[in-house]
């Protein structure tokens, strides 16, 4: 790929400076000139690019998992096929596991968007940010309502992807030179976890499932290729690197016309699913039981579990709930706090900083969560509305012990002051994202 001379990549980058701050009607007073739009790529980042074969203007895939709390980039090479470059811990996601479906449900969108140069946004409130593309044409199709939703920086979420400062810096960077060397479109792919044999077998029974199975095919589709798949709707359903026999467009909101695939990644996906089917089953005739994961609003990624200055703290305080089902659906028993494992002080403060960059060439496989004995305060609320422990509904609910309190040392940061023990965590005030307003989504 020809890289663009810089004095072009700079008057392309002007202009979506300026589109930027028009679509989204930017109020912030810096300007286009906003130095932190143009950072550098970590040098370090660089190395690792040319040691994967690749370089700064190749093309990237952007891959976000919500219940690990994980955003990866993926740059391809000059082969044409993709390597995952990093791999980011999320600061903050809000919401429950499933798709957006209306403006206001504080949902992550899930599915496969486009961002072009033009969503870009040097003039962020929350640092930097980039709009995800959401609603994309099957969203409209479907009815669902909403937008502006962004990856951004400050560690804040009412349905964006939220990332520190110092991580959206170095992937609005990445980005920007994929755009400066010719890309057009960067595909994020958002799925609701890891597309492995124990999620599919856990939430088995969710009513999200017929829905993220779509997603699977088309996570499968860049795995056995590691390519770009081409992304497509008919029938009110994603369909992947297809194109309609008689020439024609697809349309989202019509039934899917005759379609014409790859046979070789057509064959490759069908085995992958074969093999992942039967994974499903013996883990369902090993006793795995569905489950469904209730989130108060959202997570994080547990190298931020010392972090206090995040939106909606005290949601993060009480961890998910698991709830074991029958196999009709049906809660069995009372509903069991999922442990989140914090990281130690050094390697939290530490991580947070390195963002824990994974660099293998595949996906990382993430350990099965751990359950708690005791449920959590939420736990008990969630039982009672599930009338599992009726008992219990006149106990006081046990209060969480305050978080350790570690200095951030995030130099766009002020350093964090030790609360008295006992205290609440301090809600961090929902800024004013002019460019992407998530508190409206």
């Amino acid at each position: 790929m020809t890289k663009r001379p810089t004095i072009d990549l700079i008057a392309r980058l002007g202009g979506v400076c300026l589109a930027a701050a028009g679509l989204s009607g930017c109020n912030d007073t810096q300007n286009v000139s906003n130095a932190r739009a143009w950072k550098p790529i970590p040098a370090e980042t660089v190395a690792l690019m040319n040691a994967k074969g690749s370089d700064s203007h190749q093309p990237i895939v952007i891959r976000a998992y919500k219940k690990e709390a994980e955003l990866e980039i993926w740059k391809m090479k000059k082969d044409g096929q993709y390597t995952l470059l990093k791999t980011f811990p999320m600061c903050r996601w809000s919401g429950q596991l499933g798709p957006k479906v209306r403006e206001g449900d504080r949902q992550v969108p899930e599915g496969f968007y486009a961002i072009t140069p033009g969503q870009m946004n040097p003039n962020s409130n929350y640092y930097l940010s980039f709009n995800v593309g959401y609603p994309n044409q099957l969203d409209r199709a479907l009815g669902h309502t909403g937008g502006m939703i962004m990856v951004h920086g400050a560690c804040s979420s009412a349905g964006c992807f939220s990332m520190t400062d110092n991580q959206i810096a170095e992937i609005y960077a990445i980005a920007r030179e994929a755009f400066g060397g010719g890309q057009r479109a960067i595909q994020m792919q958002s799925y609701p976890f890891r597309m492995t044999a124990e999620n599919l077998a856990k939430h088995r029974l969710d009513p999200n499932m017929a829905f993220w199975k779509q997603l699977k095919v088309g996570s499968d589709h860049f795995e056995v290729s590691k390519r770009e798949p081409a992304v497509g709707a008919c029938g009110k359903r994603y369909v992947f690197d297809a194109q309609a026999a008689n020439g024609g467009q697809l349309d989202a909101a019509s039934p899917c016309p005759v379609l014409t695939e790859d046979p070789e990644i057509k064959s490759l996906v069908a085995e992958k699913e074969s093999a992942d089917s039967a994974k499903v089953a013996e883990l369902i005739a090993k006793g795995m039981k569905p489950v469904k994961i209730m989130y108060a609003d959202g997570g994080q990624h547990p190298d931020f579990a010392h972090v206090d200055e995040v939106s909606r703290p005290e949601a993060l305080e009480k961890g998910p709930v698991e709830i074991a089902l029958d196999d009709k659906g049906r809660a069995t028993r009372k509903p069991a706090a999922v442990a989140v494992a914090k990281a130690a002080p050094a390697e939290a403060a530490k991580s947070s900083e390195t963002f824990a960059a994974k660099n293998d060439d595949a996906p990382a496989t993430t350990g099965t969560t751990a359950v708690s004995a005791s449920a959590s305060s939420n736990g008990d609320s969630i039982g009672r509305w599930l009338g599992l422990n009726k008992s219990a509904e006149a106990a006081a609910p046990a209060k969480s012990a305050p978080p350790e309190t570690i200095l951030v040392t995030d130099p766009d940061k002020p350093a964090k002051t030790a609360r008295p023990k006992g205290a609440a965590a301090p809600v961090k005030p929902q800024a004013s994202l002019a460019t992407s307003t998530s508190q409206a989504n």
